[in-house]
């Protein structure tokens, strides 16, 4: 039997480790089983989890588990006796987060050993490569990209086929290199797609970038990745070195004349480096900060030199494409968006993971198919789609088709994959504040719309969740918005308006109940706030005015008790530790 460990970030900090630890602990010499360690399955809302396995063939999975599980799980895999761990087994319920989706860029994820090229060939890797070198020529390469329809994944959703084209085409001179660089500047709050692609199956995005480099006629690749990934950097590392030994790297691969190799970048996590041009000036040493384009990356990009840039997912797509066709990758999706699509479920959401999908699914399927609906029996209220520069989509438009044109028409857009959960006790006023904080702190400074713009706006958000909001200031947030849209030098500051002008398109009872009644709806902005005793309800128990930092409660004991509004600072702590919900916020 072997014991397969989730050991991706997300496990990790679930304590996937200290279950490893655990199990290593209680086996001695010659045992009949083996442990062995695997990357994020997706499956996060279930970490740590463990698969059981029979040789090749999957026997059980167990979920949400802790050291103290470890005797139970070794004695099934001794015995063989499977009964022994079946309080620890997966529920039909949570297994369904899988089986209703379609994994392509994920297919390996949490099956194989990440660091191991052995596994990675026996799920077919490579095979795509040698496909490619030996029987295709780059054009044939170009095309068969063409037909599947694939768009880039980092969130514009341009035909890779195009870009890959005029990187080929923009220079004939074979004395000029050429570059194959992928953006895995992952830098939305909540978005944790590129990581565990790069985590659990890095020779899927080594082979993925070697057919690209192949088609464009480029003898470098360079993995342009946050220094924060620092598994994720690890298992790449790993990979690049297994592959250069088994000539998959370097030159000559596989003896077909064709050279290229890889080396990492470690990006010291600037938002803006996320567009290509800023992070083209980062790979050269340079502050990142965009430039106007033309000239495009394809004729002067890395160096002055042509230059390709696509994110981790689009290229975790194309070994599967070259070696399946791309009229089946076509085969999914809409007439605008063909594949598939993942995303980094979170937010109040049941089951909160990574979730691949044919485009053409509704939110609704995502969210209470896949997703499992809200946490707490809490209504939903709004999803936040592409991060800073998505947008806030309302509940009622939840039946909304999944692709690039569709999610467009709401003011969000379909971003690197980020999909973050908002229920009842949201306060979307905050919420665009928050998103907006981000895009402001993340500023390259190059373009005053954007550098004083974001700033404006940000100071108005502020005064309207503090209760100054005055009649105006939402048509002045317009007005700012269209302006720094129009104005921004880049896509960061030429998106950053979306979450603002979203939750004013859909949310603007909101903004009006901040400003005109100075209070928050969701009860979420402190300084709104105001906290209550019910005599009814409270016993003089004491325990609110013992946990109150501001000593603003008072009363007798066994007597109702009171807070001072002018003493209190709302924080909360007198509500969380009332045992009898005397505590009323409004």
């Amino acid at each position: 039997m072997r014991i397969v460990i989730g050991e991706g970030s997300c496990g990790i900090a679930a304590g996937a480790s200290k279950v490893h630890t655990a199990i290593t602990d209680l086996m001695g010499e010659n045992e009949p089983f083996t442990l062995g360690s695997t990357g994020c399955i997706g499956m996060c809302f279930l970490e740590p989890l463990i698969d059981l396995y029979d040789g090749e063939k999957f026997l059980r999975r167990l979920v949400r588990l802790k050291p103290e599980d470890a005797p139970a799980i070794v004695e099934a895999a001794r015995t063989g006796d499977l009964s022994k761990v079946d309080s620890l087994t997966i529920s039909p319920d949570d297994e369904s987060f899988l089986t209703q989706q379609t994994r392509i860029a994920l297919r390996h994820c949490g099956l194989i050993d990440p660091t191991s090229l052995e596994d990675y060939r026996k799920s077919d890797g490579y095979q795509a490569l040698e496909k490619v070198l030996k029987t295709m020529t780059p054009e044939q390469v170009i095309e068969e990209i063409k037909i599947s329809g694939l768009a880039g994944r980092g969130g514009a959703g341009f035909p890779t086929w195009f870009k890959w084209n005029a990187a080929r085409t923009s220079v004939t001179d074979p004395s000029i290199p050429k570059h194959m660089i992928c953006n895995a500047d992952e830098g939305d709050p909540g978005a944790f797609m590129d990581r565990a692609v790069i985590e659990s199956d890095p020779h899927n995005l080594i082979e993925g970038m070697l057919i690209g480099a192949y088609a464009i006629g480029a003898s470098e690749m360079i993995v342009y990745v946050r220094a924060e990934y620092p598994l994720a950097i690890k298992h790449l590392e790993e990979a690049i070195v297994q592959a250069r030994a088994a000539n998959l790297l370097g030159d000559n691969i596989l003896g077909t004349g064709f050279s290229c190799d890889m080396k990492i970048k470690a990006g010291a996590g600037a938002f803006v480096c996320g567009e290509e041009t800023a992070l083209i000036a980062s790979l050269e040493g340079k502050r990142g900060m965009p430039r106007l384009k033309p000239p495009f990356p394809a004729a002067k990009g890395y160096m002055d030199e042509p230059s390709n840039i696509n994110n981790v997912e689009t290229f975790a797509n194309v070994a599967w494409i070259m070696l399946n066709g791309g009229e089946k990758f076509a085969a999914m999706g809409t007439e605008g968006s063909k594949g598939t699509k993942v995303f980094a479920l979170t937010g109040k959401i049941r089951k909160g993971g990574l979730v691949e999908i044919p485009m053409g699914k509704t939110l609704r399927d995502v969210i209470f198919g896949i997703g499992g609906g809200i946490r707490d029996d809490k209504e939903i209220k709004a999803v936040q789609m592409g991060g800073p520069s998505g947008g806030c989509i309302p509940a009622r438009l939840l039946d909304t088709v999944i692709d690039y044109k569709a999610l467009g028409a709401t003011g969000a857009i379909m971003g690197s994959g980020g999909m973050v959960v908002m229920d009842e006790t949201t306060c979307m006023v905050g919420m665009a504040k928050f998103f907006l904080d981000f895009t402001m702190s993340e500023s390259c400074g190059k373009c005053t719309h954007c550098r004083i713009g974001t700033k404006r706006m940000d100071e108005i958000l502020t005064r309207i969740v503090n209760g100054e909001g005055k009649e105006g200031d939402v048509e002045l947030l317009e007005e700012l918005c269209i302006s720094i849209k129009d104005g921004a030098l880049c896509g960061l500051g030429q998106t950053a308006p979306n979450p603002v002008l979203t939750t004013i398109r859909y949310f603007r009872d909101e903004y009006d109940a901040h400003i005109r009644e100075k209070r928050c709806p969701a009860a979420q902005c402190a300084a709104l706030l105001h906290y209550s005793i019910d005599a009814e309800k409270c016993t003089g128990c004491g325990r609110c005015a013992k946990n109150c930092p501001a000593k603003a409660i008072t009363g007798e004991k066994k007597k109702p008790h009171e807070i001072d509004p002018n003493l209190c600072i709302r924080c909360d702590q007198c509500r969380k530790n009332c045992k009898f919900d005397a505590i009323s916020v409004t």
